[in-house]
C-alpha cells in the first residue's frame, strides 16, 4: 500500500524531463524502472502505441509543462477533475497522470506475462481528454505535512489500541524492506523536487508502511468480523491522509512552477 506508483514514476521523472534537469534516457530509465516496457497510446497525431521518448517529446509540442498525480479511491476522486470517463478509467486503475497546460491525461494498462519468478510486465500508457480544472482534494505541501504528522500519532494507537501485532518477524521484515528500498534508491522524486516535496512523500511513505503492517501481519488480537471492520474504519481515515500528501509531494514540481518557483 502507498508504495511508489508508476503515475508517481512518470510525473516525477516527466517533470525532472520537461524542465531539463533530466536527459530523456535517465527519465524514461527511471519511469520504467523494473517493469519491462512502457508504451502510450492515443496520443493526439499517433494511429497506434509509441515508446515513452517519443510520448513525452510529443506532449511537450502540445504544450505540457508539467505532470500531475492522481490516486482516486472510491469515494475519492483525489487529483482528478473529470471527464466522468477519464476518472472512471482512473479509478479503475487506482491512479492516472494529468498534464498540466494541455487539456490530457495518461491512465496505465498493466499486463504481466511468464512463469512465477520470471514474469515480464508490460505497461500501456492510455492518453486521454480531460477537463481542465483544479485537482480535487489536493493539499499543499505545508497542509499535508501537518495531517501526516497527526496521521502518524493516530495509526499507532489505533494499532495498540485494537492489538495489532507491529513487532515480529513479518513486520520487521516489512520495516527492513522499506527501508533498504528507500536508501537503494534516496531520489524518490526525482530531479528539481523541492526537499520538502521528498520528506512529506517520504512520511506518507511511512504512514503507508504502518497500514499495511496492520492489514498483513496476521490479525492480531482483532479475530472477530466486527473488530476487522473496526480496524478498517479507524485505518481508513489514515490511509486518505497518506495518499493525499503522496500526491500532494508529486504535484509540487508542478505547483511550484505555477508560483514561480523555478
Amino acid at each position: 500500500m502507498l508504495s511508489e506508483p508508476r503515475s508517481g514514476r512518470l510525473a516525477a521523472w516527466g517533470n525532472a524531463l520537461l524542465a531539463g534537469f533530466v536527459s530523456p534516457d535517465d527519465a524514461v530509465l527511471a519511469i520504467v524502472g523494473e517493469d519491462t516496457v512502457h508504451r502510450v497510446e492515443g496520443l493526439p497525431g499517433e494511429t497506434g502505441p509509441v515508446g515513452l521518448t517519443l510520448a513525452l517529446g510529443r506532449l511537450r509540442a502540445l504544450g505540457v509543462a508539467g505532470l500531475r498525480v492522481a490516486l482516486p479511491a472510491p469515494g475519492h476522486p483525489l487529483g482528478l477533475s473529470g471527464p466522468p470517463d477519464f476518472n472512471a478509467r482512473a479509478l479503475d486503475a487506482e491512479e492516472a497522470v494529468v498534464c498540466h497546460g494541455a487539456a490530457l491525461g495518461l491512465v496505465p494498462e498493466v499486463y504481466e506475462a511468464g512463469p512465477a519468478g520470471d514474469v515480464h510486465v508490460e505497461v500501456v500508457w492510455h492518453c486521454l481528454p480531460v477537463r481542465e480544472a483544479p485537482p480535487a482534494d489536493v493539499p499543499s505541501l505545508g497542509e499535508a505535512e501537518r495531517e501526516l504528522a497527526e496521521a502518524l500519532r493516530e495509526a499507532t494507537e489505533v494499532l495498540s489500541r485494537l492489538d495489532v501485532a507491529g513487532s515480529g518477524p513479518v513486520a520487521e521484515a516489512a520495516v527492513e524492506a522499506y527501508r533498504a528500498r528507500a536508501e537503494r534508491g534516496r531520489e524518490i522524486l526525482a530531479p528539481g523536487y523541492p526537499p520538502r516535496a521528498v520528506r512529506v512523500l517520504e512520511l506518507a511513505q511511512r504512514v503507508g508502511l504502518l497500514i499495511s503492517v496492520a492489514y498483513e501481519n496476521g490479525h492480531g488480537g482483532a479475530v472477530s468480523a466486527s473488530e476487522m471492520a473496526a480496524r478498517a474504519e479507524a485505518l481508513r481515515p489514515v490511509e486518505r491522509t497518506a495518499r493525499r500528501a503522496q500526491v500532494a509531494a508529486y504535484n509540487a514540481f508542478v505547483e511550484e512552477r505555477e508560483r514561480g518557483g523555478h
